[in-house]
């Protein structure tokens, strides 16, 4: 489990977020949904250690810890992939930087090949592991992003509105497998959005934020098994009100 307790963070005199708390299970897929400078970027920012925390504890799998930088797989907005590499080379990259790195075996670096191949299949990138990122589109480059992801091997994943980037048709297709991380791989996933769709879609329970000082307002857990349904009355429901009270807070 994850656990966040009595965080917080300021800034000068301002008040990004005091006393949050923030539990995740073991295989759920958790999202936090609210306004631009709410401090949901903030907050990632602590988990991951780019800053530390004011106050308050983390523990994770019962383990007390400063952040999560060395346990967690992080995908941001942006693919971050490096241009003199090729997809694949880039997808690699886990295995190449990660401990004992320079000790790994022949073999060791042939099954890392493999599954990042198989991964490049599946996401539907097979036959462009040679190319260039400046060759393909910023939907392909974010499949490669998602591999290079799972190539990290770790349980817990933080996504940073991974997908805000891309035009709505590419992004309702990456949501898919944005699933498969949970279903397919087993994987634990917490994940920031401002669009609320996507959050019905894919959130097993989804923590509906305030603006600043952040606080989770509501929560929801939809019951509808996934894959979802974009146009399902529940879901239509549950935007509308969600959608409302953003509204309402940004008055």
């Amino acid at each position: 489990m994850l656990h966040l307790a009595g965080a917080a963070k300021f800034f000068g005199s301002q008040t990004i977020f005091s006393g949050f708390n923030l539990d995740l299970e073991p295989g759920r897929f958790k999202v936090l949904v609210g306004p631009s400078g709410c401090g949901k970027s903030t907050l990632f920012d602590t988990l991951t250690g780019v800053t530390p925390l004011d106050a308050g504890t983390l523990t994770w799998k019962g383990r007390s810890l400063p952040h999560l930088g060395s346990q967690a797989a992080y995908m941001q907005q942006k693919d971050l992939l490096l241009p003199w590499f090729t997809l694949l080379e880039n997808s690699l990259l886990p295995v190449k930087t990660g401990p004992g790195h320079g000790q790994a075996s022949g073999k060791k670096n042939t099954a890392a090949r493999k599954k990042a191949l198989d991964l490049f299949e599946r996401l539907g990138l097979a036959g462009y592991g040679s190319h260039y990122p400046a060759q393909v589109s910023g939907g392909m480059r974010q499949r490669c992003a998602l591999v290079r992801t799972l190539m990290f091997d770790r349980e817990l994943i933080l996504l940073d509105e991974p997908l805000s980037a891309l035009d709505a048709i590419t992004r309702r297709g990456l949501q898919s497998l944005l699933l498969l991380f949970q279903s397919e791989f087993g994987k634990t996933i917490l994940m920031i959005t401002h669009d609320i769709e996507e959050a019905l879609i894919l959130g097993d329970e989804i923590c509906l934020l305030s603006p600043g000082p952040m606080e989770i307002e509501q929560t929801l857990c939809p019951r509808l098994a996934k894959p979802r349904p974009f146009d399902d009355p529940t879901l239509v429901s549950a935007r509308r009100q969600m959608l409302g009270r953003l509204q309402g807070d940004l008055k």
